[in-house]
Parts: structure tokens; C-alpha cells; sequence
């Protein structure tokens, strides 16, 4: 058998159907590895970490904030607390949606702290607006809100 169709044979047997191929992660989940890497940076209360997420044109809507924060050292002044916490986060649902160079998470995250010994979730809405920069997706707009109450059911 010649050498050349013999390398032929097991370069088919390699790649043959069923054979297992590695996976390529795509946009949409980069960006939700991004937002991942949020919640894994809150809730290990890197402080530094999670704010290196963050592009130095970002604009963010605290949930428990009435300042827009807008520059580098306000989001910092947000998140000071951040270190000393014993809070995590979690997302529970969210959408992706990717816009070339531009991606939107949107969903729900779950933060929760305890409080006399006893976890005490809150849960919230969140939006990262993502900017590809240099290779990594940065967020450059973030609102979180608390997740209003539900309404009380009416009398009849």
C-alpha cells in the first residue's frame, strides 16, 4: 500500500461520523463566559477583577444606586464594598444577543447575603452592553434593578 493512501485511511478513520470534534466556542458564548466572569468577580469579591470587566467608557445603573455612574472611579466608588461583602450573585435566565462588535446580555440574577444566619436572596433584572476590544468583550453599559414586588391580587 502506498504511504500516501495509507495516511489517507487513518486521516478518515480519525474524522470518521460519530468521531468526536472539539468544540469552537462562538460570540454568544464569549459574551455569556463574559458575564460569567461578572458574577464569578462579585461573588469572590475581587474587586479588582470585576472591575477590569468593565471599559473605561462604561456607563452603570446600580440597583441600590440613584447615581449614574459614569466614569472609572465612580463605578469603583459603587463597588468599594465589594472586598469586605459576604453577598454572591448569581444569573438565573438570561438572553444574548450579538451585534458584530457589540452584544447585549439581558436577564435575571439572584444576589444573596446572609442575614442572621439565614440566606436572604434578592433577586434583580440586569443588562450588560458589551464593546469588543482589542479581543475581550468589556462592558460599557450596565443596569441592574430590583425586581419589582408582585402586585396583590384584587378583591372581588
Amino acid at each position: 500500500m502506498r504511504p500516501v493512501l495509507a495516511w489517507a485511511i487513518v486521516v478518515l478513520a480519525v474524522m470518521a461520523p460519530g468521531a468526536a470534534a472539539p468544540a469552537v466556542a462562538g460570540p454568544s458564548d464569549d459574551v455569556a463566559a463574559a458575564t460569567k466572569a461578572w458574577t464569578d468577580r462579585f461573588s469572590g469579591h475581587d474587586l479588582e477583577g470585576l472591575l477590569a470587566l468593565y471599559d473605561r467608557d462604561a456607563v452603570f445603573w446600580g440597583t441600590s444606586s440613584q447615581t449614574l455612574r459614569d466614569t472609572p472611579e465612580l463605578i469603583r466608588d459603587y463597588f468599594k464594598g465589594v472586598p469586605t461583602s459576604s453577598m454572591i450573585v448569581a444569573v438565573t435566565d438570561s438572553r444574548v444577543r450579538v451585534l458584530g462588535n457589540v452584544a447585549i446580555n439581558t436577564g435575571y440574577y439572584t444576589f444573596t447575603a446572609m442575614r442572621d444566619g439565614k440566606p436572604d436572596p434578592r433577586p434583580a433584572r440586569f443588562s450588560f452592553t458589551y464593546r469588543l476590544r482589542d479581543g475581550k468583550w468589556l462592558i460599557v453599559d450596565h443596569h441592574s434593578s430590583s425586581v419589582p414586588a408582585a402586585a396583590a391580587p384584587r378583591a372581588r
